[in-house]
């Protein structure tokens, strides 16, 4: 079986053809348009499913893992930041459905990020598992004994706006001192250049500058770290999950801080096991996949 996984974030739509056993047999991605509100993003979606139906027409559906809150049994999008204009309120299942005769599935991009590193990243061994992926923004995802936990609102799991510094920086959600105004790779950027009156553009730049002797950057660091070791000590004392995957494109950069963060967790007794995620930015793409498989097997049509 083969099936179509797609994950949109606020700067880039990624979808593969992704098989039953997890290998990716056609990839595509484009940037997402977000000047036309959701007809742009829409059109970044179709785009990459378009591409990949050239390729490979036997398909059994779509599944997707989208930047927002989302209804996974309706397939809409219930929530959405202005970092997808126009969003919130897409019928997605719906839209996709309707426009190329499959089944579809719809989640959350970090639930669908979870998902994958559990199929495809040797994770199953832990009954439950929470995923905190520090990127452009911060997400999250909680799964108990092997199944996703969504909450009464859609909003389990959104790590990124459960607030670490209280009467902090405002965000873009409305509260002040959201996490992802903190350990968002952004936020890192923007204290690094604060902090020593240096251009960095990426994060990746921050945490390579470790090495230099710029003590205001050691000091950026050493905080960024002392506050994701506290956001994991919190999710740790509230859900006791088994295990925590740290996922994102932070993550890209850990040879310069995992041991860093490991120190401060055991100043924090910690118990959970704490890992990296090791699908990159394949993860979502994988999740939204499985989503298929597992979803018309419950269906019995798979």
């Amino acid at each position: 079986m083969k099936a179509i996984g797609v994950d949109i974030g606020g700067t880039g739509v990624k979808a593969s053809i992704i098989d039953e056993k997890g290998r990716i047999l056609y990839a595509e991605s484009t940037a997402t348009i977000l000047t036309n509100g959701r007809t742009g993003v829409l059109e970044s979606v179709f785009s990459v499913i378009d591409s990949l139906l050239k390729k490979e027409k036997s398909i059994i559906g779509i599944g997707v893992g989208t930047a927002g809150r989302v209804n996974a049994i309706t397939g809409e999008v219930v929530y959405a930041t202005a970092n997808l204009p126009g969003w919130q309120g897409t019928k997605l299942a719906g839209i996709l459905s309707k426009k190329y005769g499959f089944p579809c599935f719809i989640e959350n991009d970090a639930n669908a990020a979870l998902i994958g590193e559990v199929w495809q990243g040797n994770k199953a061994a832990y009954p439950s598992i929470t995923m905190l992926t520090l990127g452009t923004g911060v997400g999250g995802a909680n799964m108990i004994d092997g199944k996703i936990v969504s909450g009464g609102h859609f909003q389990s799991g959104e790590w990124g706006h459960a607030v670490l510094v209280p009467n902090g920086r405002p965000c873009n959600c409305g509260m002040r001192g959201c996490t992802e105004q903190y350990l968002s790779g952004k936020a890192l950027v923007r204290l690094a250049n604060e902090q020593t009156n240096r251009q960095f553009n990426h994060g990746n730049e921050v945490f390579e500058g470790l090495a230099g002797d710029c003590e205001q950057l050691k000091a950026v660091v050493h905080t960024y770290i002392d506050l994701l070791a506290l956001a994991i000590y919190n999710i740790s004392v509230t859900l006791d999950p088994h295990a925590v995957i740290i996922g994102g494109g932070v993550i890209d950069s850990r040879k310069h801080w995992w041991t860093l963060l490991i120190e401060r967790l055991r100043d924090y007794h910690v118990q959970a096991e704490v890992f990296p995620a090791v699908l990159g930015n394949a993860a979502g793409m994988m999740g939204a996949a499985k989503l298929v498989f597992d979803g018309l097997k419950k269906r019995g049509e798979a």
